[in-house]
């Protein structure tokens, strides 16, 4: 059976603020299920592929990426970004981030990074919009973020002319890698937003898709995540004026269901799956990558090394040779060098010498112990 739908925005426990979703199933010591996780619900809705967008971070990259694919599923790379204009006031806006190759996996990573660095604020790392151009996003898939991205906040607002400026703006940096998201969680204003996205989507030809912004896996557990909230908001599950912005429809829907939830737009669930085969990351595991030391023009990163260290013992033999002790001559120094150098080489670890030394160097350069 073809596949029909694939959920591309889901928050999972390492969204730290609003995600209870677990990636492995619990199991007791007897091997019965204690709580089913993440990728074992897909496989048994019989979707072929899922996504992590976690908020503004890849915390569960590695044991998402290796729990989906012992399972036959394909894992799908993404963020759900927080991003503010400087132009604008408020809350920022929300904008999921697919990876579609390594490099929209290096692009994500360097966004992320930099909004741990230079985006921190009252509403966690945050991505600057100065800092998104056609390169930065090259590689990546958008979806808008529905009635909380830009565009839909402007739909909602009654103001598409606002809407459709902001639709051009993303346009601009993603051409056809752009999708205006549509939701249907029982929420304020998801209609609004989906009525306004449909006639942008006509106007301009730009593709939709559906998603649940999936929070928790069953409508039982919104109790739980509601709580989760409450602790990160520092707030108290029965007080009625706190902010209540999740509904208990943001659960891990079955194909069937989000087929009768958009019967209406049946090409917002097609194209879930048309993204999904449009996403092809790989990532290679278990292997260690060392960053290439850069190295003097002409030579290799082996001979670099050679060079520092027969330096540094040149630099060093004045005071071994007026140690009290009557030294070793200088020729069993330079055999031992010569041969340690042989071996580090030879294992390939010529790179990691010349990163280790720089770390130490400059720590002694800045009085660092």
């Amino acid at each position: 059976m073809a596949a029909r739908f694939v959920h591309l925005h889901v928050h999972t426990e390492y969204s730290l603020v609003d995600g209870v979703v677990r990636i492995e199933s619990e199991k007791k010591d007897d091997g019965k299920l204690l709580r089913e996780g993440l990728i074992d619900a897909t496989a048994r809705f019989g979707m072929p592929a899922v996504a992590l967008t976690d908020q503004a971070n890849l915390f569960a990259l590695v044991k998402f990426y290796k729990t989906a694919q012992s399972k036959g599923i394909k894992p799908l790379i993404g963020v759900d970004a927080l991003v503010r204009d400087e132009t604008e006031r408020g809350e920022p806006s929300r904008l999921v981030l697919l990876c579609q190759d390594n490099r929209g996996y290096l692009n994500l990573t360097r966004l992320v990074t930099r909004s741990y660095l230079e985006g921190q604020g009252k509403h966690g790392p945050t991505l600057q919009r100065a800092w998104l151009d056609r390169d930065t996003t090259q590689g990546l898939i958008a979806l808008s973020g529905a009635r909380e991205g830009d565009v839909g906040r402007a739909l909602v607002a009654n103001r598409e002319a606002d809407a459709r400026s902001a639709l051009d703006a993303w346009l601009e940096l993603f051409d056809d890698r752009y999708y205006l998201e549509l939701q249907r969680t029982g929420r304020p204003g998801e209609e609004d937003c989906i009525a306004g996205s449909l006639r942008l989507a006509v106007d301009l030809g730009v593709p939709v898709v559906a998603t649940n912004d999936v929070r928790f896996l069953r409508p039982e557990d919104f109790e739980s995540h509601e709580a989760r909230v409450c602790i990160h908001e520092g707030t108290l599950l029965a007080d009625a004026s706190r902010p209540r912005r999740y509904s208990e429809e943001q659960y891990l829907r079955s194909p069937d269901e989000m087929a009768n939830l958009f019967a209406d737009v049946p090409e917002a669930l097609e194209n879930s799956v048309e993204i999904a085969r449009r996403l092809n990351l790989e990532i290679r595991l278990g292997k260690a990558s060392l960053p290439a030391y850069p190295v003097p023009a002409g030579q290799t990163t082996e001979e670099h090394l050679r060079e520092e260290s027969r330096a540094g013992l040149e630099q060093r033999w004045p005071v071994i040779a007026a140690a009290p002790s009557a030294p070793i001559g200088r020729e069993v120094y330079e055999a031992r060098l010569a041969r340690e150098l042989d071996v580090v080489c030879e294992m390939g670890f010529a790179g990691y010498f010349l990163i280790v030394a720089d770390f130490i160097r400059w720590a002694r350069e800045n009085g660092v112990p």
